[in-house]
């Protein structure tokens, strides 16, 4: 039986590739061997264009915590700056900077400046007691409002 994972199939469009085989091609050679279970056009020609990059790992994107945390202390020291300003300045690749930024660290952009995308239990607390006090404020108007006033 065949090795339909994504790291054999990447494995094959590397050597296709080195054998300057052009994209479409090896789309249609891989759909033969593979079937239902070959990678997307896109991906083999993303692929393609990563291997002619000079890529020459076939797995995802794997990081380390140091790498993580020094791009998390760069966030941190300013927000506005950008994935390709990081890379450039860590010398990594700018996809391997929105990784870390988006799956690993868990920001968003909001406004030209990354934030995290979640709240931390203390921030849901304090956005908690805000609301509760607004809503009583509320509750307060309406109540003197509805009231009938001695005269």
């Amino acid at each position: 039986m065949m090795d339909s994972s994504r790291s054999a199939q990447r494995t094959v469009i590397q050597f296709l590739r080195a054998k300057r085989e052009h994209d479409s091609q090896i789309y249609r050679r891989m759909k033969e061997v593979y079937g239902e279970q070959c990678l997307a056009l896109s991906t083999i020609f993303r692929w393609c264009q990563r291997y002619e990059a000079g890529r020459i790992n076939i797995k995802d994107v794997v990081t380390n915590s140091a790498t993580t945390s020094t791009v998390n202390e760069l966030i941190r020291q300013n927000r506005l700056t950008t994935t390709p300003e990081i890379a450039v300045e860590l010398l990594i690749i700018k996809g391997t900077v929105h990784h870390i930024i988006h799956r690993k660290l868990g920001y968003g952009k909001v406004c030209a400046q990354w934030v995290p995308k979640h709240l931390s239990a203390n921030q849901k607390t304090a956005r908690m007691g805000i609301c509760l006090t607004s809503v009583s404020m509320s509750m307060a108007i309406i109540y003197s409002c509805t009231v009938p006033h001695e005269l």
